[in-house]
């Protein structure tokens, strides 16, 4: 199951460096998660200051 990023991200890219996919891409307002790039490590999550990325 992919990961998704919450309303709590203050996009500061961390988790965007620690995806070993690339599936993590800056959007509007905050960082936004492809689902079929997603391999669901949990290194986002791991790195992220907020705990913004979950899985779905």
């Amino acid at each position: 199951m992919a990961y998704k990023i919450s309303d709590e991200c203050i996009a500061c890219g961390a988790c965007a460096d620690a995806c070993p996919t690339g599936a993590i891409s800056e959007g509007d307002g905050k960082f936004v998660i492809n689902s079929d790039e997603c391999i669901s490590c949990g290194s986002c999550a791991d790195a992220c200051p907020v705990g913004a990325p979950a899985e779905e």
